[in-house]
């Protein structure tokens, strides 16, 4: 991987993390049409770079994460699913991890339903908040879950989660982003550990790859989060639906064509 590739990708986590278009997706025709999607450097950086993203939500949403204790309770309960579920069906999730047609099919049903999610939920946005509660945390937590099949988007399964507990869509994104940071977290330091255990190591070059990318990640991420809350306050969902239709296809397209497309 060189440099320029590395910003490329990074550029491309950065946008997609916190959308609900599913960067897995992104990432599998980014690094294929470079040519690296099978390199372990690559693999390693997608994960590692996820830090950067991380960052940019604790930096632009400091003054929540200095509330109080119960915002981090609350964070632990809607975090705790996903993580048991994962552990528990690891094997099997291991398993569509390597099946790229599974992201294309699972983007297009998802695109379908953000077709009609405005509509669904325009109640929502016509009433005050009810806030999040523990309950509602936990039931976020197991809409989350559903993120571990490859191409859902944890972004999305989170927000429609949320939706589906009346919140507005301001509320039921940012709760997103503040849900991204101990599980995108977990899983970078958990895929990292792995590395390591299997006799991974950094030299000068990986890590000067590994630096550019969080850097680049994490200030496109800034950006990337304050236009979606700006622009999903104002127009919904639908133009993601779309979206997540067209990069489906695109996705089925070449994998039936017998492209060879690597989930990194």
């Amino acid at each position: 991987m060189s440099l320029i590739e590395s910003i490329i990708l990074a550029i491309i986590e950065g946008i997609t993390e916190f959308l609900p278009v599913s960067s897995t997706g992104h990432i599998i025709i980014g690094s294929t049409l470079m040519g690296i999607a099978d390199q372990p450097l690559t693999k390693l950086f997608t994960v590692a770079i996820q830090f950067g993203a991380i960052l940019s939500v604790i930096v632009l949403y400091w003054k929540r994460f200095f509330q109080t204790f119960d915002f981090y309770r609350k964070l632990f309960v809607a975090f705790v699913p996903a993580a048991v579920i994962g552990l528990l069906v690891g094997d099997y999730i291991n398993l569509l991890l390597e099946r790229v047609d599974v992201v294309g099919y699972m983007l297009i049903i998802g695109g379908v339903f953000f077709l009609f999610t405005d509509k669904l939920f325009e109640e929502n946005e016509r009433m005050p908040s009810e806030g999040i509660t523990y309950p509602v945390a936990l039931k976020i937590g197991f809409f989350q879950a559903l993120a571990l099949v490859p191409g859902v988007s944890r972004s999305a399964a989170t927000i429609i989660g949320g939706l589906t507990q009346r919140l507005n869509r301001k509320t039921a994104a940012e709760f997103s982003f503040f849900l991204a940071v101990p599980t995108m977290f977990a899983a970078s330091a958990y895929k990292l550990f792995g590395y390591y255990r299997d006799g991974g190591s950094f030299g000068e070059r990986e890590l000067l790859v590994l630096a550019v990318g969080n850097v680049v990640a994490f200030i496109v991420a800034l950006l990337a989060i304050k236009s979606f809350i700006s622009y999903l306050t104002r127009h919904g969902f639908k133009v993601f639906g779309y979206y997540r239709i067209v990069l489906g296809l695109a996705i089925l397209i070449l994998y039936y064509l017998g492209v060879d497309l690597a989930i990194v």
